[in-house]
């Protein structure tokens, strides 16, 4: 049985490589399987999948999506969907044009507080991909107001004033609604630093198929705990390193040790393959 990683991160978004880089190294690691979950962009998926293939990496549709629900931010993997569906694009059209706006309103807001900071430099060390807090962090560290990634957002990204800015992103009822209309299928993010575990049950009431229940952030006792949630409640178990490049994330060296098996990339791809054959059915 192959590997699989089903969370990563290109320049499209914060990572620090481009997709081609990021094909070998998964080749060189052992993966079988790979999606790229870009922040609200398949940008870095659509330069991959057409160089897959002859890296040898089988590769799904993917994209991490932040959106609201219950008036707080949270994010949403999303597989397997019709990349070329028309209410996917305009979501990730919005979603790019929401982040841009949110930046700009964190830009003023630490100018406000004294901090040297212009809106062009944060869209500069985005280098065309989807921007984000983490792209402030580094040009925070480049301009010497911190000393490490995070850092900043201890001192700067991380504070209420800054995470309570309103953010523009779609509410979940929506997201959930496109990405099954487009056949895909969705997972909660890295729940283990984020809810409890009523909240997590709140949550995937929404309709969500799955739990990432690998990643960097669980210790073995939650990866434990959130497979036996999904397995009891009939939810597709997903995980992934999470990914970004040595400088833009810890979780550098998991790459290709935190994974998940391919019995459970088969089931995610039936479930997608079930919500496809139904929607063409309907049609």
């Amino acid at each position: 049985m192959g590997k699989a990683d089903l969370h990563t991160h290109t320049d499209a978004s914060d990572g620090d490589c481009s997709a081609e880089f990021l094909l070998k190294r998964a080749k060189q690691k052992g993966l079988r399987t790979l999606a790229i979950t870009d922040h609200d962009t398949i940008r870095g998926y659509l330069k991959a999948v057409e160089i897959a293939d002859d890296i040898g990496i089988e590769l799904i549709p993917g994209v991490e999506i932040s959106c609201l629900w219950n008036n707080r931010e949270v994010h949403i993997l999303a597989y397997s969907f019709d990349t070329e569906d028309e209410e996917i694009e305009s979501l990730l059209r919005r979603q790019s044009l929401a982040r841009k706006a949110r930046m700009r309103a964190i830009v003023k807001k630490l100018q406000d507080q004294g901090v040297d900071l212009d809106y062009e430099e944060v869209q500069a060390e985005a280098y065309g991909g989807n921007i984000g807090r983490p792209h402030a962090a580094h040009v925070l560290m480049k301009k010497q107001y911190v000393r490490s990634f995070p850092e900043a957002f201890v001192r700067y990204l991380g504070k209420p004033e800054i995470k309570n800015i309103e953010t523009g992103y779609a509410e979940i009822t929506e997201v959930l609604s496109v990405v099954k209309g487009a056949g895909g299928v969705l997972s909660v993010a890295h729940p283990g630093p984020m809810y409890t575990d009523t909240e997590i049950e709140d949550l995937l009431s929404t309709g969500i198929d799955g739990i990432e229940c690998i990643h960097p952030s669980h210790n073995f006792d939650k990866q434990k705990k959130y497979t036996e949630m999904a397995k009891s409640a009939q939810l597709l178990v997903t995980g992934g390193s999470d990914y970004h490049g040595r400088s833009k994330s810890e979780y550098d060296p998991y790459f290709g040790t935190v994974t998940i098996g391919e019995q459970h990339v088969s089931a995610l791809l039936r479930t997608s393959e079930n919500r496809k054959r139904i929607r063409k059915d309907l049609r």
